[in-house]
């Protein structure tokens, strides 16, 4: 295997980096909570097309519950509230967009129809051609996602795509990865619509020689932008509308299971989603992770290409003077509804100093309740709510994401006591300590009360009642520049007909999928 060249940052020619959740369905019943879904948006992503969702449950006589289409008019009065709502955004400066989830007969799989425009009708066809019919004179595009499910029982149909109406596919969300059905990320919380299979999965997709790209999104149904369900980037000339829809048609995208990562990935200069001419090339890419990356791997035909190590490059180096170094800090955990039913939501209040200078904040939200204020470069206060009622999702089984919280990018000396606040509590850290592993800080007192005051006297021999009702704040191990940025280049044979794309994977599980470049004659 050719060893590739690390080499220096550098950024994909002029584009900005703008992330947001492409899938965030509101139902019929959500539609008074619209302006807050808005600003719950606005506060975690940088554009926001929202996917109207006009199905719901309905029972036969004998009680089996059958998925169908609101009443015509019902869904027309949501569609001119949506309508209404995302004109006056627009005209504020906030690229939003209009959408729907479309998923006619299931025979063609389930995809998010977006457009450029606000003037647009909705079509519910049976057949995914019919759809492409409807709207192949307007800016319209149709994004499958959860591509891997039963042909025929809404996974995606490849035999009836058409790539020029959907440019790239949804291969991670809430349900699970699509990407194929080896590899990680199981599709197993929608258990009664997987599982997954290879005969639909995005590789098939690639197989059949489709120019089409890859993004994460969330399939949320209950609040947009959830950071543990997956967001996706896009590359852009600018933070307009036209711009972005710009970068969408032609798969300048990837996408990111959890924390996001800058990544900016070329053959020949030309950037993810483009195609190029064969010949000889130069790949190169650079990551800019929010914890210690692993490994990357470069695709070739969905085939490992080449795996360049990152881990063990910069474990071993001594680290003291000026640093720079992330960390995440992660709120939440606390009562167990079995035992406090009425202890489900807490509002956590705190700060960040830093004697150095705190260079980025990544907010990791996953619900409403959610606020960064006052960001300086010595420091940041944060109002946080975390839930200890996960949602379902609707249809699906119960989420896991019950913490809140912000990956810190800090610079200063290994020395450098950094104050965490965080309710009464005051946290006096070293750099150099958190460098070394991750701590939990307990509010152990609280739960020691909270027993007394609602059952009594609960000694016993060890804790477990004490500790496993505590809220908790979780500080992961710092790292250092040198373990969250990566950069490198190869040489590589251009052969028509052939992609090439990377997954990115942190040491800490999360992982990214970049769009293909393509080379055609």
């Amino acid at each position: 295997m050719e060893k590739i060249r690390r080499g220096k940052e550098k950024n994909s020619m002029h584009y900005k980096k703008l992330w947001t959740d492409l899938h965030s369905n509101i139902h019929h019943n959500q539609m008074g909570e619209l302006d807050q879904w808005i600003e719950h948006a606005k506060n975690t992503v940088d554009f926001w097309p929202v996917a109207y969702y006009p199905f719901y449950m309905k029972a036969t006589k004998t009680g089996a519950g059958l998925e169908d289409l609101y009443d015509g008019k019902l869904i027309e009065e949501d569609w001119e509230q949506l309508r209404e709502a995302v004109k006056r955004e627009n005209a504020a400066g906030y690229p939003m967009f209009m959408g729907y989830e479309w998923q006619g007969s299931g025979k063609d799989g389930d995809h998010n129809v977006f457009f450029l425009d606000n003037e647009q009708a909705m079509h519910h066809p049976m057949r995914y051609e019919e759809l492409y019919q409807a709207y192949k004179d307007t800016e319209a595009i149709a994004i499958p996602h959860h591509v891997a499910y039963q042909l025929g029982s809404r996974g995606k149909n490849w035999e009836t795509h058409r790539e020029e109406f959907s440019p790239f596919a949804e291969i991670y969300s809430s349900h699970g990865c699509s990407e194929n059905d080896t590899g990680p990320f199981d599709m197993e919380r929608h258990l009664h619509m997987g599982p997954r299979t290879g005969e639909t999965c995005y590789e098939r997709g690639l197989e059949k020689g489709y120019l089409v790209g890859a993004i994460a999104s969330g399939d949320n149904h209950n609040v947009p932008a959830v950071h543990d369900h997956g967001t996706m980037c896009v590359l852009a000339a600018d933070r307009t509308k036209e711009a972005i829809w710009e970068g969408l048609k032609n798969r300048r995208v990837y996408g990111v299971s959890r924390s996001r990562m800058d990544i900016d990935f070329t053959i020949n200069g030309s950037p993810m989603g483009a195609v190029v001419k064969p010949g000889e090339g130069t790949l190169a890419f650079t990551v800019r992770a929010a914890d210690a990356i692993d490994r990357v791997e470069i695709l070739k035909d969905n085939v490992l290409d080449t795996m360049a190590v990152h881990a063990g490059t910069w474990e071993k180096a001594e680290y003291t003077g000026v640093v720079k170094v992330k960390f995440a800090v992660e709120f939440g955990w606390g009562p167990n509804p079995k035992f406090y039913k009425d202890r489900l939501v807490k509002t956590w209040d705190g700060s960040l100093e830093v004697p150095g200078r705190l260079c980025s904040v990544q907010k990791c939200f996953n619900s409403f309740g959610q606020e960064l204020l006052n960001v300086t470069e010595k420091s940041c206060e944060f109002h946080m709510t975390t839930y200890m009622s996960t949602t379902t999702g609707h249809w699906m089984g119960p989420s896991t994401v019950v913490k809140e919280g912000f990956v810190f990018e800090v610079e200063g000396n290994t020395e450098d006591e950094i104050v965490l606040k965080v309710d009464s509590y005051v946290y006096r850290l070293k750099i150099g300590e958190l460098m070394k592993s991750s701590r939990i800080l307990a509010q152990y007192r609280e739960s020691m009360e909270l027993a007394a005051e609602v059952f009594g006297n609960v000694e016993h021999y060890r804790d477990d009642f004490y500790w496993h009702n505590a809220y908790k704040t979780r500080i992961r191990q710092a790292v250092p520049e040198e373990a969250y940025t990566m950069s490198c280049e190869k040489k590589v044979a251009l052969e028509a007909g052939s992609c090439y794309r990377l997954r990115v994977h942190l040491r800490n599980g999360d992982t990214a999928w970049v769009s293909p470049i393509f080379v055609r004659q």
